[in-house]
This record gives structure tokens, sequence and C-alpha cells, in this order.
């Protein structure tokens, strides 16, 4: 039987002991565990090893998976995320430009609109100064002919009523003149017994009337 059959039966030998859970024999004839030895040396690597990310045998590859890693972040950032971030950027400050151009313009036409209110009432007061001068001088003008046009009446009917007292009183001295010489006569009548010229009377009532 060559070597290599040795080593084969040997192995499968100790693949039959480790399933039914016997323990295998080596050569010098002592048994051993299979589950203690494959532990033993799992421990034996593993205590014997580095944490990866500080195995100096791989700085390598972790230096390419990270300019791989950092390559593509920067791709998908340059590509994909900061044109988005720049558009609504660019967006966000046309918006504000528009807004603050849209105040502008309405502070634009609020400072015209109250422009032209102030005029617009400037010429109604002066207006209304205007409208209330010319009445108040239309007012004047027709109260001073009205007042003119009743003075004239009135001086008429002052003139009307003197010549109507001067008639008035006319007529009652004419009466006056008449009742005294008819008095006169009656008296001198009744006094003397006997009549007098009327010629003498109404001279004597002129005499009278002129003391």
């Amino acid at each position: 039987m060559t070597m290599a059959q040795q080593q084969s039966d040997a192995h499968a030998e100790t693949e039959q002991a480790a399933e039914v859970g016997q323990p295998m024999a080596t050569e010098s004839g002592q048994p051993v565990n299979a589950h203690t030895e494959v532990a033993g040396h799992g421990g034996d690597h593993h205590d014997g090893g580095a944490f990866p990310p500080f195995d100096s045998t791989t700085y390598g590859s972790q230096l390419l998976w990270l300019a791989i890693t950092f390559g593509l972040l920067y791709y998908i950032m340059s590509k994909v995320a900061l044109p988005r971030i720049a558009n609504i950027l660019e967006v966000r400050r046309d918006r504000i430009a528009s807004d603050l151009g849209e105040a502008e313009r309405l502070k634009r036409e609020t400072d015209e609109a109250i422009a032209s209110y102030e005029q617009s009432l400037a010429e109604a007061r002066q207006k209304a100064h205007g409208i209330a001068h010319t009445a108040r001088e239309e007012a004047k003008t027709q109260f001073d002919a009205e007042f003119a046009k009743v003075e004239a009446d009135i001086a008429k009917q002052l003139t009307a009523a003197d010549e109507k007292i001067t008639a008035v009183k006319t007529a009652a001295m004419g009466e006056v003149d008449a009742i005294a010489q008819s008095t006169t006569e009656a008296i001198l009548e009744k006094l003397l017994g006997s009549g007098v010229a009327k010629k003498d009377i109404a001279a004597a009532v002129s005499a009278a009337k002129a003391n």
C-alpha cells in the first residue's frame, strides 16, 4: 500500500470517527477527539490573527476600495445630488428675486396711488374753496341786489306814505279851517245874537292860525 492510500484511509477513518463522535487513533495509537482538535486549531488561528482593518497585509485592497467608494460617491454627488441642490437653489433664488421685484412693483404702485390720491385731494380742496368763494360772492351779490331792491321798495313806500300823509294833512287842515270858521260863526252868533260876516270870521281864523 502506498503512502497516499494510507493517508486517504486515515482521513476517511478520521471523518467517520468525527461523525459518530468517537475518538480517533493517531499513529502512536492514542485516541484524539476530533472536535477538540478542530476547536484548538481554530482557536490557535484566531489568536494568531489581527483585526482586518488593522491588518497591514490588506492595506492595499482597503485603499483601493476606499478610492473606488469615494469615486462612486463623488460621481453620484456631482451628477445627481449637487445638480438637484443647485437647481433647487436656483429656483429659490429666482423665486426670491421675483418676489422682491413684485414687492418693489407693488410698493411703487402704492406710492403712485398715494401721490395721485394726495394730488386729487389737494385739487378737490382747492376746487371746494373756489366753489365756496364763488358761492359766497354770488350770495353776497344776490343779497346786495335783494337788499337794494328792498330799500328801493321801502323808499318808494315811504315816499308814497309821505305823500299820503301830506295829502291827508292838507285835507285835514282844510277841514280844520272850515270847522273853525263854522264853529266861530256859531259862537259869535250865539254870543252876539246876530250873524257876522264870513270874511271877517275867515280873517280872524287865519290870524289865529298864524299866531
